[in-house]
Order: C-alpha cells, then structure tokens, then sequence
C-alpha cells in the first residue's frame, strides 16, 4: 500500500498552546521536529481559552507568590493533585509568562506598564495575566510565530491513528492526510502528545469538533497508564439560546470583572451555596452585593468565584428547582455592574459573540448561562519532571496528560499549564532523542494492518451511519455520565457502550478518501468509545463525591479515595481499573498546606 514516510527527531501530535511550546523547546535543543495538528495551524482550541492565565507575578497584588497559588492549586484541585506538578508550576509559571512577552504577545497594562492581572475563580488574589477576553488568541499566535520562525515543520489537516511501539519504547505513528485520504508514517525516536481534551463525547460542550479524545486513547492502546478520568469539569456559564450555538463557552472573565449570577426570581443565589469550609472569615460589615471571602483574611471574593464545581452544580440546583430561565439557564448579569465601555473594552469577545449569535446587548441585558462539558482533568499519567508516560520515549502535556489538576482545574491554570509542562515535555522528549543514533525500523506488518483498519468502513456494501452511532454514543454520556452521576445510571452506560462498540466494525461509508467527513467521524469513533468507556468505568469506581466528580449515591468525600489516583490500562483487550497511591509530600511542602 502507498504512503508516505516522514522522519523527525521529536514529533509533535497537536498544534495548541502546550504542543507549540513543547516543539519550540524540542527544536530549540538542536533536534529535527515536527508538528502534526488535525486542523489548521491557528485553529487550536487554545484560543478560545479567554480569560487569562495564572501566574503570582505579583503585579497587582504584592502579597501574591507561589506558595500562595499552590495552595490555591491544591484546594481546588481537592488534594488529589501531584503536589510536585502543583508545584513546578507555581514556581514556573512567571517566567513563563514573561518569556511569552518577550516573544511578542502583548498583555492588558497596569497604570505604570506592568502585564495586567485580574480575579478568577478559586484564586485568593488577583493573579491572570490577560489580553481582553482573547488571551488563548494572543498565546497562540505568539507562539506559532515563533515556531515557524525557527523552522519547525508543521503538518496541517492530518490525523494520527496509532502509536507504534517497537520493545516497549516509541518508534514512530501511522495517520491520513483528511484532505486526500493518503496514508502516512511517522518515524520518531520520541513522541509528545499534546491533543488537548475529550469534550465531543458530550452533547452540550464547549469544545469544538477536534475535540475526540485523540491522545488519550493512543497512549491508552499504546500501553499507558491513564489517571483521574472521572474528573470531567463542566463550566458553569454556556450559552443556551438559540440552539445552534449551545454549550459555547462564556468565559469566567465576566464573572472576574464583577458579573453576578441570578435566577428567575431576580436572587443572587451563590449566597445560599458557599460551602462550610469556606465560610471561616464572613465579613458581615461589607455590603451584601460584595460581601464574601476566600477563607483566609483579606481576601474577599464575590461567591460567583468560587470553583468551578461548586458553581455550575449550583447553577443546576436552580434550574431543577424550577427557577430557572426558559431556556433551562440561569442569568449571567455583568450590564447592571459595569459601565458599557468598561464592558466592550475588557470583554469585546463577549460582547460580539452575543450580539452576533444571540442578538443580545450584555452591555444592556443579562446573558442566558448553564453548565457545559469544557475540560477534562485526567489524561495520560506523566512524570511531574520529565512528563514522559509510562511507555518510554512517549510524553503528554496539556489537557491530555493529568496530575496538576487533581479533581478540579482552576480557571487560569490551564494556559500556563501549557507553557510550563509544554516547555519541559520538549525538552526532556528532546533530550531522549538525542541519545537514539537511528531511528527504529518499524514493523511493515503492522503498519498495512493499521492502513486496511483505516479503509474497513470505506470498503463495505452495507452497514451503519458513523452519525448515528456519534450520536447514540453521545446521548449515552450526557444521559449517564454528566454532571450528577449515579451506579444505576453508570452501569446503564457501560451496557450501551458495548453495545455500541459492537456496531463500530459495521459503520459504513459511502464514497473515497478524498474530503469525505463521514470516513473522519467514523474513525473519530474509536478514539471517543475509548475515552467515553475509560471516564464511566473511572466514575463507577471512585464511590465519593470531590471535584469535577459528583455521584448522587456517594455525596461525600471518601478517605478511601482521599490519597488514590484510579488508573486505566489496557490489559489484553479488555479495560483494567486499579489504584495507585499519590506521591508522598515532603514536610516542607506539608507544611505548606497546614489549616488548609
């Protein structure tokens, strides 16, 4: 069979925020690289991370340093985080952003010229480092910028379809080119996979259509260990109305600029929601419009700010409480707060994607807002150092790796997340390459299997829709495996899912390679049946409530699970759940975290 052969020191699966960086560094150390994005370079998700993101740069408040954002990081992450990932990236995390400055990306200013910062979620201080509401627009393109600029080859509209493994090590990747349907190998001597999350499992989300869970479920049938699955983090505010444009992400930065959440009887109702462990320092004197705190003196938050888990599950106690809005949302008012111009000046973004998709003025009315599938905090278990998997030469960073953020991302954390773990899975893949004098030869074998898999769907008389069964798969999840989960309803799913796992070898499609979407979704079906049975089997097992993880039949912590991660790994061809132990902190980092 025909196709073609590329050869790279380090290739680059995924072209966001946390591949750039990875292949920026990768190159930066001397070695051949190369980009491989699904869509088109510039097209990433990571530009529709809006708000800002998290570094103590200390700018608007002094008090703020690391210590303090990882102990912000720890507590919404529930505990569960890797405190060493929590803590490379407190550390790291100013550099960054001020590396990206001087790579040309230009931030909001304070009064005397320093990178603006503003509140988020979960945060005790002012602490996101922004550009308007288009901050994942201005990192990318600075970013991409600076790869192209220093020669990286980038492989636009190609999808990657297994990891090939020769002696338990990374050996290269076999894919298509989406406009023509050609076959191509990749050789490598280490692979980083940086393809973000797993949101098209879902109905209701924010994430675009690339979204499919690709890297996960090639680390996962290459051999590693994937972690923390059962922490899907729903984002409190997506739009509702109109249909077309449901689950689109309102970013968290209208709440941060001072926007309040009401429902249909006019009541600001995060005041009845704030949990106990954040209610040691009311400060009763203020007036109740800004009455509210983080839980440590001083620093007085609006309860719209508090994690995204309390939130959005706050939100859906108001709609199933039959005070919602007509469209099953709740309202989103930031006009009655701020003036228009302060408005279209630091959410202009906001104020075009309403007026164009709503015909609605947030300068004048509020937004119509719930909760939307957005991030997924589990992925491929990494080194907190090297963020190599646990299959060797083969790295993640990004959403599609996990242990920063526990059982629940701060908003914020996920852009220098990307720059901080990006940064360094380059490095070390770099360094890992370095040390290989030739690349592996494949096994051929493998490599035409692989290719008449990838035509199986093309070469049938007869058989189903990919559309449809897309479409059972994600009723199954948002039915089963959304934002309260419950064993009965767990199970349900797991019975569909093998359902329809037994329908993907008779999804057929009509037509050739060439520009054929339904081919792309039926072959998109694998890597979503994986990640969809990996969450439900994770969510089944974790039998507590914490985080992005809400089970109706367990509402509360378990100390069971407090100190465990749940992992899944292929074992033959079935799907192994087991616990491992999080890493042991050391006293200073302890310490650290003491009252917490």
């Amino acid at each position: 069979m025909d196709f073609q052969v590329v050869e790279h020191d380090v290739l680059v699966i995924g072209a966001g925020g946390a591949g750039l960086r990875a292949a920026i560094e990768a190159s930066a150390h001397g070695v051949s690289t190369g980009i491989v994005c699904k869509s088109l370079l510039g097209k990433a998700h990571t530009v529709m991370a809006e708000g800002g993101m998290a570094a103590a740069l200390g700018n608007v408040a002094m008090e703020d340093n690391w210590q303090v954002h990882f102990r912000d990081t720890m507590r919404g992450g529930k505990m569960l985080n890797n405190w060493k990932m929590a803590q490379i990236h407190a550390k790291e995390a100013p550099e960054r952003v001020n590396e990206l400055e001087a790579w040309g990306a230009v931030f909001d200013r304070t009064e005397d010229g320093r990178i603006l910062q503003r509140n988020f979620g979960g945060h005790r201080y002012p602490r996101l480092a922004h550009v308007g509401d288009r901050t994942g627009l201005e990192l990318i393109r600075t970013l991409q910028d600076k790869g192209i600029h220093q020669g990286i080859e980038v492989y636009m509209e190609c999808n990657v379809q297994k990891l090939l493994i020769d002696d338990g090590r990374i050996c290269g990747a076999v894919g298509y080119w989406r406009p023509s349907g050609k076959f191509v190998l990749f050789k490598a001597k280490s692979i980083i996979l940086a393809t973000g999350g797993v949101g098209k499992c879902f109905k209701v989300s924010s994430n675009s259509w690339e979204y499919t869970g690709d890297g996960h479920a090639l680390a996962y049938h290459a051999g590693a260990d994937l972690i923390d699955l059962e922490f899907m983090q729903f984002h409190p505010t997506g739009m509702v109305w109109p249909p077309s444009v449901k689950g689109t992400l309102i970013t968290e930065a209208v709440r941060g600029e001072g926007g309040i959440l009401t429902n249909s009887h006019g009541e600001r109702f995060m005041f009845k929601n704030i949990p106990e462990a954040y209610k040691e320092d009311t400060a009763d004197t203020l007036d109740e419009a800004e009455r509210w705190y983080l839980g440590e003196k001083g620093a007085r938050r609006a309860p719209e700010l508090l994690t995204r888990d309390v939130v959005a599950r706050a939100i859906m106690k108001e709609v199933n409480g039959g005070r919602g809005t007509a469209h099953g949302g709740v309202h989103l008012d930031i006009a009655s707060r701020r003036p228009a111009d302060y408005i279209k000046k630091k959410l202009p973004s906001m104020y075009h994607q309403f007026k164009k998709l709503a015909d609605v003025d947030i300068t004048k009315q509020p937004m119509e807002v719930a909760p939307t599938a957005h991030y997924m905090m589990g992925g491929v278990r990494v080194d907190a150092e090297t963020q190599e998997s646990t299959v060797q030469g083969l790295y993640a960073a990004g959403e599609c790796s996990a242990g920063l953020h526990g059982a629940n991302r701060l908003g914020g954390n996920s852009l220098s997340d990307l720059l901080v773990f990006g940064r360094r899975a380059g490095y070390f893949a770099a360094q890992t390459a370095k040390k290989k004098s030739t690349f592996t030869k494949v096994n051929e074998a493998e490599v035409d299997k692989s290719f008449q898999e990838m035509l199986a769907p093309l070469n049938k008389t007869e058989g189903l829709n990919p559309y449809d069964v897309f479409e059972k798969l994600q009723d199954t999840m948002s039915r089963n495996v959304n934002i309260a989960r419950e064993e009965s309803e767990l199970k349900q799913a797991l019975v569909d899912l093998a359902n329809l796992k037994k329908e993907l070898p008779q999804v057929k499609v009509d037509g050739n390679r060439d520009f054929n979407p339904g081919w792309h979704q039926a072959l998109d079906l694998y890597a979503l049946m994986t990640v969809s049975e990996a969450m439900t089997r994770a969510a089944l097992e974790r039998k507590e409530s914490r985080g992005g993880h809400t089970r109706v039949d367990f509402p509360n912590y378990d100390e069971k699970f407090s100190k465990i991660n749940v992992v899944i790994r292929k074992k033959g061809e079935e799907m192994e759940v087991s616990h491992i132990p999080l890493p042991e902190m050391t006293e200073e980092i302890s310490a650290l975290l003491v009252g917490m």
